[in-house]
C-alpha cells in the first residue's frame, strides 16, 4: 500500500519522512530507516509511519528491528488497516492468519478503486472474469436465473455476466470499488458487506454464484464455502478462481501478501460442502512485478441441499435478492 497520502500531522515528522522515501528509493536503505526513525521521534503516534519503518528496516536486513516496528502498529491500530500483521507473519514473527484483516483489503481497495480497471486489465494483463466465463459456458451455457458476484469490485466479472443473467447482486467489502461498479449500471444490486460475516441468504436463491480474483485473500475458505453452500440453489453452480502452489501445506502466504492454494485443499473443501467438481484449470491470470500467476479456474455444482448444515439467518441483502428489488448500495 502507498503510504504517502497519510500524515502524520507534524509538518516536520513529514519532511523528514519524504527524505527517507528518497533516500530509499536511492537505494541507501540504512539511512532512510535511521531517518524514519528520527520522523516518528517526533510523531509516536504516527502508525503509517511505523508500518514504513518497518518496510525500510526489512529492505534494510534488520529484520529484527522491521518486526519492532510493525509490532508498534498494531498497538496503535488494531484493525490494521496497513497489513501489518501479515509482514508479522511473513517474517517468522507470527502465525499466518486464517484470512487478511478486512481493514486492510478495504482500504486496499478503496484506495485503488479510481485506477482500478486501468492498472488491472491495461497493466499487469488480467484474465480471471474472462476465463471463468468461459470456464462456466463450457459446462453449463446459462442463461442463469440469478448470480452472486463476490468481491465484486468494479464489476469487471458482472460485466462479462449480465447477458447471460436475469438478475445480478454484487457483494464487496470496499465501499469505493462499489461506486466504480455502480456508476456502470451492470448490476441490480450492490450490497456492502464482509464475505466471511454474511449471514446464508434465504428465499429465493441464486444460480450462480461468482467469486474472481477473491480468495487470494483468504487463507481458510471455510466460511465463504458455507456461505456459498447455504445460500446457492440446489444444483446451482459456483465459479471461482484460487492462487495456485504446488508446494508443502494446503495454503501458502506468498510475499506478495495473497494466499495460494494447492488443488487437493480445494477440492477437499469443495467435496466437505457438498459440491461436485465440474472442471479444475490451470491458467494465468495476471501478472504480478512482471512475473505470470498461477491460478486454478474452478467450476463446481452444489450436489445437494446444505441448509441444515449452515447457519441461516436473515440480512438486507438476503431480503432484496429474494425481492429482486432495484439497484441500490446498502
Amino acid at each position: 500500500m502507498a503510504l504517502s497520502s497519510f500524515s502524520s500531522g507534524n509538518p516536520l515528522a513529514d519532511r523528514r519522512s519524504e527524505y527517507a522515501a528518497m533516500l530509499l528509493e536511492a537505494g541507501d536503505t540504512a539511512a532512510a530507516a535511521e531517518l524514519m526513525a528520527q520522523a516518528l521521534d517526533l510523531a509516536p503516534g504516527w502508525a503509517a509511519g511505523w508500518f514504513r519503518l518497518g518496510e525500510m528496516r526489512e529492505e534494510a536486513g534488520d529484520r529484527d528491528g522491521a518486526v519492532e516496528a510493525w509490532r508498534t502498529v498494531l498497538r496503535l491500530d488494531g484493525a490494521d488497516p496497513f497489513g501489518a500483521t501479515l509482514k508479522l507473519g511473513l517474517a517468522g514473527a507470527a502465525p499466518d492468519m486464517a484470512t487478511m484483516p478486512p481493514a486492510f483489503v478495504e482500504a486496499l481497495f478503496d484506495q485503488y478503486a479510481g485506477d482500478f480497471d486501468t492498472a488491472l486489465v491495461e497493466r499487469l494483463d488480467y484474465r480471471a472474469p474472462e476465463l471463468l466465463k468461459a470456464a462456466l459456458a463450457a459446462v453449463a451455457g446459462g442463461p442463469f436465473r440469478s448470480m452472486m458476484d463476490l468481491g465484486c469490485g468494479t464489476g469487471l466479472m458482472g460485466e462479462r455476466m449480465r447477458r447471460d443473467v436475469s438478475f445480478l447482486a454484487g457483494v464487496d467489502l470496499s465501499g469505493e470499488m462499489l461506486r466504480q461498479a455502480s456508476a456502470k449500471g451492470v448490476y441490480d444490486l450492490l450490497d456492502h458487506a464482509d464475505i466471511n460475516a454474511m449471514p446464508p441468504l434465504e428465499g429465493e436463491k441464486p444460480d450462480l454464484v461468482t467469486a474472481a480474483d477473491v480468495f487470494m485473500y483468504l487463507g481458510d475458505l471455510t466460511a465463504a464455502f458455507r456461505w456459498v453452500a447455504g445460500s446457492l440453489a440446489s444444483g446451482g453452480l459456483f465459479g471461482f478462481t484460487v492462487e495456485h502452489h504446488a508446494g508443502e501445506g494446503d495454503v501458502h502466504l506468498k510475499p506478495s501478501r495473497r494466499y495460494a492454494h494447492t488443488r487437493h485443499h480445494v477440492e477437499a473443501q469443495l467435496a466437505a460442502f457438498g459440491f461436485e467438481i465440474l472442471s479444475v484449470d490451470a491458467a494465468e491470470i495476471r501478472k504480478d512485478r512482471g512475473e505470470p500467476v498461477e491460478a486454478l479456474i474452478v467450476i463446481a455444482r452444489l450436489a445437494e441441499c446444505r441448509a441444515a448444515e449452515v447457519q441461516t439467518g436473515h440480512g438486507q441483502l438476503a431480503e432484496d435478492l429474494a425481492g429482486l428489488t432495484p439497484c441500490s448500495i446498502h
